[in-house]
């Protein structure tokens, strides 16, 4: 007799909650200098602690920050590059216990170079630059305070690597720090002519957003006189490059798709190098990252595409680009490279995320270092299909269709399906090879990532779309995705459920209050209401809500909170209690208003954690408790 069909949820799967929570060492930053790379890498089972890794000529790797050193920075929040080499000296890195710079050097224990602020870590540095001057090397870099009245202000410094401004600053001084820029809101992109006589960088002003407006200066360094390059309110220009003393790269999203340009030091003679409706960038969530790197041949390595993003070689005489033949089909938006040698963070639907070198000049690849240490069964891996979604009033919608995989016996029925809303909201979903994913589908049930109106990754005009509408153009997408699902027979139309983090479980509770096509929601340290958040909200998304959303008067009818008395289905929401992003007090306000209802609702709080859960136990409990959650709702819909 044939054993009898497993029902959905209950397929015996190999993945377990451990397995998820520690893989994710969140590679990420590779800097090449010929046989040698580094790359930051997270550490969840030492409670989310980042360190820098070195991979020596010989291929041995190196920690060179054992605990308790974490290389973290805090700028806007959400951080980005944490550390530079320093040829022949070792590396500096921003320290996340009190944000100050330190060296690190073989063999000694890291020393600060920077000094201790009034406010503990009320002076933040990041996007670390080093610059080989004839007085030797200067670290140029993003910093960022924060003041006793509230306020916040960010600059472009140097500071003098030289031996004896090494001396100095090991005795405590600090008179070789050098203020370069300042008067903006928010800068970026640091980025020194080879001549070492003029610095390029993005900046930009409130309300604007990094991906709405911004502008590329020029600043000769002699006397600070500046010039606008490209850029402003409607334009969003991301990564300057130096292509000679007297010419620039950078991408800028004018056409309507962030495509690689050419300037001279003037602003004139202005060329794309490559259009296409394709994306060269991502968001400018954080800092440190480059989309490109200039070749010594003359070519640039790029990365484009629309959702994931592929590596090729652009020539920029020719206008021609050529696809790396590589096994892996997307990059993260941070190339290295010392113009022989290429490095960056690769990733496939069956390839976990990797540091990987290529030869320009051969094309050789090597993966150096992989995400996850052991990966189950190719059968119990999902295979991602790029789908698009009828939507509102007839837009399309992406999303990446995820069903379930594996060689447990399913039932005849159609699955249940969870719909997957990613933060940002301009953030993006890609074919990242996803252990959380396969934890749910492996056992039957089946995941839809969707890249919602606004989403990036598809054009200006698509992430537009949720100018002034957040909370309606998230919501239903989401809503028409669930009835997609449905009426593909792909789903169980009584057992779909969303879920989603930060500005993702907003669109969770928002899109439980407008429709009934959900089961249930699961909400990571979600907005739920508008005032609040923007009451105390960090600088740099503090003006974010009036592109969202527009002025207080429409808060009220967007927010989750506000709409609470519409929700009838169960929630589970959890929070870290360290957030500084959304505070607690956002999920803890939904699940007070939702008891009081007595709709079904479990809130979870997580001491110690921030915006995004690091450690260990945090994730295997989380996915847990979200795994019985989609059980319990979906046995009672059954």
């Amino acid at each position: 007799m044939s054993p009898e069909p497993m029902p959905h949820g209950a397929w015996p799967s190999p993945i377990s909650t451990t397995d998820v929570a520690r893989s994710g060492l969140s590679l990420g930053f590779p800097t090449v200098l010929g046989d040698q790379l580094w790359w930051e890498e997270d550490r969840p089972a030492e409670g989310g602690r980042r360190t820098v890794v070195h991979r020596d000529a010989e291929g041995i790797l190196h920690e060179l920050l054992p605990a308790p050193w974490d290389a973290r920075t805090r700028v806007h929040e959400y951080g980005g590059r944490s550390y530079a080499v320093v040829p022949g000296r070792g590396i500096v890195f921003a320290d996340h216990a009190d944000q100050r710079l330190y060296l690190a050097a073989a063999e000694t224990d890291p020393w600060p170079l920077t000094p201790e602020p009034d406010r503990p870590g009320g002076l933040r540095y990041a996007d670390l630059l080093v610059h080989e001057s004839p007085d030797g090397p200067e670290l140029w870099c993003v910093r960022e305070g924060h003041h006793d009245d509230g306020a916040v202000s960010r600059s472009i410094v140097s500071l003098s690597l030289a031996t004896a401004s090494l001396a100095a600053a090991h005795e405590g001084r600090t008179d070789g720090i050098v203020e370069r820029v300042s008067g903006s809101d928010f800068y970026a992109f640091p980025t020194l002519s080879p001549d070492g006589r003029h610095l390029a960088y993005i900046c930009w002003d409130h309300p604007a957003m990094p991906w709405t407006g911004t502008e590329l200066r020029v600043t000769r360094i002699s006397d600070g006189h500046t010039v606008a390059i490209a850029g402003g309110t409607d334009e969003s220009v991301l990564a300057p490059c130096w292509r000679d003393d007297r010419t620039l790269y950078f991408v800028s999203d004018r056409s309507g798709w962030w495509n690689l340009c050419q300037s001279d030091l003037l602003g004139g003679a202005r060329r794309a190098l490559h259009p296409a409706e394709e994306e060269f960038a991502g968001p400018l969530w954080q800092l440190g990252g480059r989309p490109y790197q200039p070749l010594g041949d003359g070519r640039i390595a790029v990365l484009h595409g629309r959702g994931d993003l592929r590596l090729g070689i652009l020539d920029p005489a020719a206008g021609t680009l050529s696809d790396v033949e590589v096994p892996y089909t997307g990059w993260l938006p941070a190339l290295a490279c010392d113009g022989r040698t290429i490095a960056g963070i690769a990733y496939g639907p069956g390839l976990p995320r990797a540091v990987v070198r290529i030869a320009a000049g051969s094309g050789r690849v090597e993966l150096l270092c992989g995400d996850i240490a052991e990966l189950p069964d190719a059968a119990y891996l999902p295979t991602p299909r790029a789908v698009e979604i009828t939507s509102g009033d007839g837009r399309s919608v992406h999303a990446f269709l995820y069903p379930p995989s594996g060689p447990g016996a399913a039932e005849s029925t159609a699955a249940p399906y969870v719909v997957f809303v990613h933060g940002g909201p301009t953030g993006h979903a890609t074919t990242e090879l996803s252990l959380e994913k396969a934890f749910f589908t492996s056992r039957g049930i089946g995941v839809l990532d969707l890249n919602y109106g606004g989403s990036t990754g598809y054009g200006r005009a698509y992430r537009e779309r949720l100018r002034g509408q957040w909370g309606i153009i998230d919501v239903e997408d989401a809503v028409a995705a669930a009835r997609w699902l449905a009426a593909a027979n792909l789903a169980d139309p009584a057992r779909i459920a969303i879920r989603g983090g930060s500005a993702g479980g907003w669109t969770v509770m928002a899109a439980c209050c407008a429709s009934d096509v959900f089961a249930g929601g699961v909400s990571i340290a979600g907005v739920s209401a508008l005032a609040p958040l923007v009451a105390v909200t960090h600088d740099f998304e503090s003006r974010y809500i009036d592109w969202l959303v527009g002025p207080e008067a429409l808060y009220g009818s967007r927010e989750p909170l506000a709409r609470a008395g519409e929700i009838g289905c169960p929630m589970l929401l959890m929070q870290g209690l360290a957030d500084p992003v959304v505070p607690p007090a956002q999920s803890e306000a939904f699940a007070d208003t939702m008891s009081a209802r007595g709709v079904p609702c479990t809130y979870l709080t997580f001491e110690g954690e921030s915006h995004g859960f690091r450690r260990q136990e945090t994730k295997a409990t989380a996915l847990a408790a979200e795994l019985s959650f989609y059980l319990q709702i979906f046995t009672a819909m059954a």
